[in-house]
């Protein structure tokens, strides 16, 4: 059982920076698929970034890629994303997500993850 805690959310103006950060408890994630999505509002919940099990690999939306950076503590067991550049269309509640056996073609996949955090919310003012 993995429990996953969400923080540093917040309001910041267009253009800012947010560091995202997903802390685990309970076991281990370092050998983990880490997954970050977003859900706004009326909409459906999206990918955001993940970073693979198997090497480490990191994978973004075309959205946010080039803004965003996902990225592994593992000292600390968290994975961070980094958030630059910050949009208005960035507003959403940020989740993290975790799984031990993902494969490579369902990181993008919410429904693949096993284990999930509160959210945080993230609020870019224009």
């Amino acid at each position: 059982q993995v429990h996953l805690v969400e923080s540093g959310g917040g309001l910041v103006q267009t253009g800012g920076s947010l560091t995202l950060t997903c802390e685990a408890s309970g076991r281990m994630i370092n050998r983990d698929t880490v997954g970050w999505f977003r859900q706004a509002p009326g909409k459906e919940r999206e990918f955001v970034a993940a970073i693979f099990r198997s090497g480490g690999k990191s994978y973004y939306s075309d959205s946010v890629k080039g803004r965003f950076t996902i990225s592994r503590d593992n000292g600390k067991n968290t994975v961070r994303l980094q958030m630059n550049s910050l949009k208005p269309e960035d507003t959403a509640i940020y989740y993290c997500a975790t799984d031990g056996s993902l494969i490579l073609s369902s990181i993008r996949a919410a429904t693949q993850y096993d284990y999930w955090g509160q959210g945080t919310q993230v609020t870019v003012s224009s």
